[in-house]
């Protein structure tokens, strides 16, 4: 008799069994707590290519500027005659110049000088500092006929004066000249055609004496009329800079070495002064694509070429031919000869020039000055080339916003070397801050850029420990609100991963990292809304995230500070939305309402996630700031005005319902919310009803809440939702419909309402496919049924018999389990199958057949 009565006690709130198994872990979950999803932030495409976005932080006059003019003459050529330690005796005879370079090449040697006065020498130096400073600012260096020559040496007042713009234009490959910025050349002479094709040996003897490196070197001629210096000399002056801080190599030029020269180098460069092609952009740059071919071949590339300055010379002035296709040809030889100081400066800034414009984006594609922009990046001296290095970084910022350069960049390695970069800025600003400002710059173009590549490269990221570094980074520039924004855009992004999170989650300290960047950015809307939607992807299924977030200090009101404050921004937007003359009365950043809402909604959905450990939810169901903000999102935002919004608040009001403490705020108020619910349940949208279900099954477990659902006949709702194609809706209503059951007085309503056939047709659509509301559902006919005394009249004939057949199909295992699922699939419904629906439908089957009779009625006697 006892465990008679102990069965016929109706289901209620079950009490919680001593170990529960993995199907009631889940049942229980189903029918109390749920986390919360949401879309990702959306991160606005920037309708211009700079270096600093509209958006930016940093004021124009703070950083560097993104546009700018770039000509040959903005680049540095190295000094046309070797710089050594002290300075060489000058011979005292005249050589003899050659008068026109296409003269035939005088293969004499050069006549022995005697030394000159002291004094002379000094005028002579001086001299010409400032005649090859001059031609420095054209192209080729000048030839200067013997008699001007003459005249400069003798006359002091001539050398305060800069040379000719017409001596600094000469060419040394022919008579012409160029005109503006087109190079151009005189047709070879058949002599000079002859020349090369027999390329005398004598030539190439005579040509090794000239002295490498120096830019006055005449390219197209082997001999020279200088004399070489002395080895010991030259070897001083090879780690010495000239113009432009470009090292300057003295070695001695070998006889093969110049014979490659004059017969591969000297007719491509010719080819690229010709004038007949100045305008072939397209022969031009495969010109410069077989130059570089034959320096590479000949090991000239790097700082191994003799002739460097005289090469760079020539490449530099092809850059105001103004083409960018021929441009980044140019780019890529002037990198591949390791350019360094100022003109490394100027290349970058060419390339990053080329690539602001997307039209652009094809001439990158599968071309190797990736390599070279990469490689720039690798620098060891970070800081001794910044300004280079944020114009390369710019240029890689804007193209891996291609998702076909993209992918090229990562397969060489791009984000391993950024996170390099990021390692070395972050231990050089352990050390002091000498370099912070210009550190800031770079590390908003690298985090931009990284960010760009999330998407696909997150194992990438795992692999090389990327987020704790970029956690240092937070932390060292906390106040730049531009690579903070950078960073919450990539945390949001890896974030959607469960890997990541646990990585994420990993990271010493960085939960009260989090807090403290929420508070010194609280108005910057665009780093608080990745933030909160990274947090509530930590918290949503690490229930470790949960405690260890809820144990940091102040965490809590720290979250629930900006709760208030973006709802009271939220209310004065709603507000100047229909008074556009009401001025905000709060200084923040000017947004939209839509953006404010974001905010607020994963704010809310981390509450709602945070709520899932006990101990939190517990605190927040007793928090009447908590409670209080969540109600009162539902009493001035109609769902229709957003959804996501008031779904969340009313699925967080849903966790903390779970929890029935002495002290809980939301049981306090639960008339008052049960009315506000009653507005979902009257609204269109189903997720909304759907939640509002689900709160009223937690509600309804007090009497209070029961008689408002039958004086305001919200049950009537509950009985119309059952006839809902979706398992959710109607677990949610039979929530609701099993407590009022509890009442005897209430359950004659559920007949009334053809409540019964609803159950009936509910466990048998859904039956096979979810066991757990088909227990739900035995359950609620169980609590009906509590004082039957004959099934037909309680049930219906006719349900009666559709019940038990249904009863006795589904307790046979090999007709209620699906055989065609899945191993796992199938074994989880096996488990829910015998613990949540055997023990109750087996239950319900016994009362039935005990109540029900096959007897035909006695008709009245006649």
């Amino acid at each position: 008799m006892e465990k008679k009565a102990e069965i016929s006690k109706p289901f209620y709130v079950s009490s919680a069994p001593k170990q529960k198994t993995s199907a009631e872990i889940i049942s229980e979950a189903r029918k109390s707590l749920r986390t919360l999803k949401t879309q990702r932030p959306l991160t606005p495409r920037e309708d211009q290519r700079k270096l600093f976005g509209p958006s930016s932080s940093r004021t124009p006059e703070n950083r560097p500027p993104s546009a700018f003019s770039l000509h040959a003459l903005n680049f540095d050529v190295p000094d046309s005659r070797p710089v050594t330690v002290k300075r060489l005796t000058p011979l005292e005879h005249i050589p003899k110049l050659p008068s026109s370079p296409d003269n035939e090449v005088d293969t004499s040697p050069p006549l022995p000088k005697p030394p000159v006065d002291p004094v002379e020498v000094k005028r002579v130096s001086s001299a010409r500092a400032r005649l090859f400073k001059a031609a420095s600012q054209g192209g080729l260096p000048p030839v200067i006929r013997p008699e001007e020559f003459m005249k400069r040496l003798n006359s002091e007042p001539s050398l305060a004066k800069p040379s000719p713009p017409q001596a600094a234009q000469k060419n040394v490959f022919s008579k012409g000249q160029f005109r503006g910025s087109s190079p151009v050349l005189t047709e070879p002479t058949k002599a000079d055609e002859n020349e090369k094709e027999v390329f005398s040996k004598k030539a190439c003897e005579n040509s090794v004496s000239s002295r490498p490196g120096s830019g006055s070197d005449s390219i197209g001629s082997p001999s020279r009329t200088s004399s070489r210096p002395s080895s010991s000399e030259s070897t001083g002056a090879r780690n010495r800079t000239g113009t432009g801080n470009e090292s300057r190599t003295q070695e001695v030029e070998t006889e093969e070495e110049t014979c490659y020269w004059n017969a591969k180098i000297i007719p491509i460069l010719q080819q690229l002064e010709s004038t007949q092609n100045g305008n072939d952009i397209e022969y031009l740059c495969g010109t410069c694509v077989r130059l570089y071919g034959a320096l590479e071949q000949g090991n000239m590339l790097e700082r191994k070429c003799k002739k460097r300055a005289s090469l760079l010379k020539a490449l530099y002035r092809l850059i105001d031919i103004g083409s960018d296709q021929l441009s980044l040809q140019l780019a890529k030889l002037i990198l591949a000869l390791s350019v360094t100081g100022k003109n490394l400066l100027n290349v970058c800034k060419l390339i990053f020039k080329i690539s602001r414009s997307e039209n652009n984006d094809f001439l990158f594609e599968n071309n190797s000055i990736t390599d070279s922009l990469l490689s720039v990046v690798c620098t060891e001296d970070v800081f001794s080339i910044s300004e280079a290095l944020l114009y390369c970084m710019g240029a890689l910022k804007f193209l891996s916003g291609n998702s076909t350069i993209l992918k090229e960049l990562l397969n060489k390695g791009l984000v391993e070397i950024l996170l390099q970069l990021m390692k070395k800025i972050n231990d050089a600003n352990k050390l002091n801050k000498t370099h912070f400002s210009i550190s800031g710059h770079l590390l908003v173009q690298l985090t931009a850029t990284l960010r760009n590549s999330v998407d696909q490269s997150r194992q990438r990221f795992l692999c090389s420990e990327a987020l704790p570094e970029l956690c240092v980074v937070l932390e060292q520039h906390g106040s730049d609100k531009d690579i903070c924004t950078n960073i919450a855009r990539i945390f949001s992004k890896l974030s959607s991963y469960n890997d990541c999170c646990a990585a994420l989650a990993n990271c010493s300290g960085c939960y009260q990292l989090f807090l403290a960047l929420l508070k010194k950015h609280q108005k910057k809307q665009d780093f608080v809304v990745r933030i909160f939607f990274t947090l509530g992807n930590l918290t949503a299924k690490n229930n470790n995230a949960r405690e260890q977030f809820f144990k940091e200090e102040g965490s809590i009101d720290d979250v629930l500070e900006l709760f208030r404050v973006y709802y009271e921004l939220d209310i004065t937007s709603k507000a100047s939305k229909t008074h556009p003359r009401v001025e905000e009365e709060r200084e923040c950043v000017q947004t939209h309402t839509s953006e404010v809402e974001d905010v607020l909604i994963k704010l809310i959905r981390l509450l709602a996630n945070l709520s899932i450990h006990p101990t939190v939810g517990t605190a927040l169901a007793t928090n009447p700031i908590c409670v209080g903000l969540l109600v009162k999102v539902l009493e001035y935002k109609s769902i229709d005005e957003c959804e996501e919004l008031v779904i969340n608040a009313a699925a967080t009001i849903n966790n903390l319902s779970f929890y029935p403490v002495r002290n809980s705020v939301v049981r306090a108020r639960q008339l008052h919310l049960a009315e506000l619910l009653v507005k979902l349940l009257l609204s269109n949208n189903m997720e909304g009803i759907l939640e509002a279900a689900r709160v009223f099954g937690n509600l309804s477990q007090s009497k209070e809440v029961r008689d408002f659902i039958v004086q305001k006949n919200v049950y009537k709702f509950m009985v119309a939702l059952l006839d809902a194609k979706n398992q959710d809706v109607c677990f949610s209503a039979c929530g609701v419909l099993i407590n009022l059951t509890v009442d005897k007085n209430k359950r004659v309503i559920l007949r009334e309402e053809g409540g019964i056939k609803k159950l009936i047709d509910c466990l048998r659509d859904f039956g096979p496919t979810d066991w757990q509301l088909a227990s739900l559902v035995c359950k609620t006919l169980w609590n009906y049924s509590e004082k039957m005394t004959c099934a037909a009249l309680s049930f219906g004939e006719e349900e009666t018999k559709a019940l038990l057949h249904i009863l006795s199909t589904y307790l046979e295992e090999d007709l209620a389990l699906d055989c065609s699922s899945s191993e796992d699939l199938r074994e989880f419904h096996k488990v829910c199958w015998e613990t949540e629906f055997i023990p109750v439908a087996q239950q319900l089957m016994n009362r039935i057949q005990r109540h029900d009779t096959f007897l035909e009625p006695l008709t009245a006697p006649s």
